[in-house]
This record gives C-alpha cells, structure tokens and sequence, in this order.
C-alpha cells in the first residue's frame, strides 16, 4: 500500500517512502495480534535506544563510506548544511546536522503568524465536535495527551484547534518555536515508543499520546507575543529516538538553553533535538484564536490523494510537507497592545 502527500512548494503530490515499512507493519501487525508481550519490550524505552544505537552508530555506520551519496539518497539538501559534509560521517551525525536556517528556512515578518516547528507533513485538526476537522481520537485521546493532573490544561484547550506535524527519519530534526511568549508550564510524560510510520499510527489506536513526550504550554499574549492565546507544543519521541534534548538558542545555535517556566521564547528559534528516528510534533490552540492556512485544508481534503490515514478512517486526511518556520496558521485578531505578564 502506498502512501502519498502534497509538497507544498510545488503543489505537487509525492509518493512517500517508507522507511522500514515492512518491518513496521510486521510488528504492528502478527508481532503485536500474536506476541504481545515482545511487542511491549520493542516499544519499550530500552529496546528503542538500543535498536536507535545498532542503526544509526553501527550497522549503517559501518557501511557510510559515500557521504554524497547516502545523503542524496535520502533527499538532504548538502547545501543546507552549517557543518562542512565531510564531518558528517556517520548517519546519526547526518539526521542530528544543523541548516542554515537563517538563510535556507526564512521566516515571514507577521507579528500573528504561526509557524511550522519542523521540516514535517502536516495534518490539522480541530477537537470541537462540530467541526469538519474533528479527526482527534485517530491519532490521539485527549483526555491522555497532556498527562494525567493537568486538568487545568484540558480545560483551556477543549473545544480548540491541533496540528499534527509527522518528522520522517531524513528530516531535519530540530524543533523550532512556532510561536512567541512566555513558558508557562514545561513537564515530561513517560510512556512507549511506538513508531510514527503510518502503518502503525492507523494500527494502534491513538498512539501519540501513549509515547514518551515533553510539554511545553507558552502564553502568547503578552508582551512581543504572537498573540494566540495559550499554546501547548508537544514533542513526541517514537521507536529508535532516545530522547529529546532542550537546547533553545535565540541565536542560531548558540548558548543553548534548557526550557523552564518563566523564560520568554522567541518565534522560530531551535528549542530542542529530537535523537535519530521518526517523531512527532503536536501544537495545541484554544478555541476561535487562529485560522488555519487555506491551502493546508485544501490539501488535506484532497481525497484523490492515495493517503493510508484516509483509507484506513474513513475520511480525507492528506498530508502536506511543509518547511520549518513556514507559515501553518494565523491569528484571529492582533494583539499589539498586550503587555508581559
């Protein structure tokens, strides 16, 4: 079964490939219906580093000996790169690499725009049962994706909107800001670490908020925000990824700091790494604060697009790739005269 998208700066759909998909489809298929107990020490947290270090620091470490190549194979942009390509000699120093995103991922001067954290394909959603984009229990339960003893979370963010940004093991794997303000909150959730691979998401019912992940909530209105109202970023870890790692640098990469409530963020900035492997970025919205950009909706309404997601639910949910920084949604209104809290 094929799985395609719409690249988004060509309005193109593209057929995916997956990585590993057999292998996927296996353990989320006979190993999970037959072994159940194998298949929780797969998707456990010290299977995942071990299998993340046998795969990207020695099997495939071992046999990179045409950088040019590996990379081309895997669609990396050697052009992009901060670090000269003949350090990056090992696949895990390939997928942990550092872009000129300053020059190669430019971000628009809009103080209400929302923007992509990651080189992704995206998917939105909505958790008001009203709205056409109520697509919530296929990939997440709410009630579970914050954590348990959040409840004051929930609250804010029920009825709101969510975007779903799925990281591919090429990608670029730095998280960025996708908005202005002010950390309010920022804890880690244990669980597994299930694979991102579509095969397993439209196997395993909502396993994105059964993973490991870190919370970040920021308050956007406040003074230099983005003006959104409350914000929750979700980073979540997936098989062979061994963490994340907070590194937020207002200046390229420099003096990397970790997230803590009370420090201000900057839009668009690195705020985090995830660890080799697939993963998955969620941002929450509440309710009425900002609009989608149109042709994210129209791309993910495209039933001619052959999308595992929508043969497997029952409705159309194609993926756009976007680039880090881009534009993903606006404010409702601006809100030029909030001030810091």
């Amino acid at each position: 079964m094929i799985h395609e998208y719409v690249e988004r700066e060509m309005n193109e759909v593209k057929k995916e490939c997956l990585y590993s998909d057999a292998v996927i489809r296996f353990l989320y298929g006979s190993l999970r219906e037959h072994a159940p107990t194998l298949f929780r020490v797969v998707t456990g947290s010290r299977m995942s580093s071990i299998l993340g270090f046998l795969n990207y620091d020695q099997f495939l470490g071992r046999r990179l000996t045409n950088i040019g190549r590996f990379m081309k194979f895997c669609g990396i942009d050697l052009g992009e790169c901060l670090d000269h390509p003949g350090t990056l000699d090992t696949p895990r120093k390939i997928f942990e690499r550092k872009i000129r995103y300053w020059e190669c991922r430019p971000m628009p001067n809009e103080e209400g725009a929302v923007v992509s954290p990651a080189d992704s394909k995206v998917l939105v959603g909505s958790f008001s049962q009203a709205s056409t984009l109520c697509v919530k229990g296929k990939f997440f339960d709410y009630e579970e994706l914050l954590g348990p003893q959040k409840c004051k979370w929930l609250d804010r963010f029920r009825d709101g909107d969510f975007a779903v940004f799925r990281l591919t093991p090429e990608k670029y794997h730095y998280n960025h800001t996708p908005v202005a303000g002010m950390v309010e909150d920022f804890y880690e959730i244990e669980g597994a670490y299930h694979s991102c691979n579509p095969a397993a998401v439209v196997t395993l019912v909502t396993p994105y908020s059964k993973n490991k992940r870190v919370v970040t909530v920021i308050d956007t209105d406040v003074l230099g925000g983005t003006w959104v109202g409350v914000v929750a970023m979700i980073e979540v870890v997936a098989l062979m990824i061994g963490g994340i790692r907070q590194c937020y640098s207002e200046s390229q990469y420099h003096k990397p700091l970790s997230v803590r409530p009370g420090i201000f963020l900057q839009k668009g900035c690195p705020k985090s790494l995830y660890i080799p492997g697939s993963s998955t970025d969620i941002v929450l919205f509440q309710r009425g604060r900002i609009n989608f950009s149109d042709d994210l909706m129209r791309n993910q309404e495209n039933s001619r697009v052959e999308s595992r997601f929508t043969k497997s639910f029952g409705i159309a949910l194609a993926e756009t790739n976007v680039k880090v920084r881009s534009v993903v949604a606006r404010a409702v209104r601006a809100g030029r005269q909030s001030r810091r809290k």
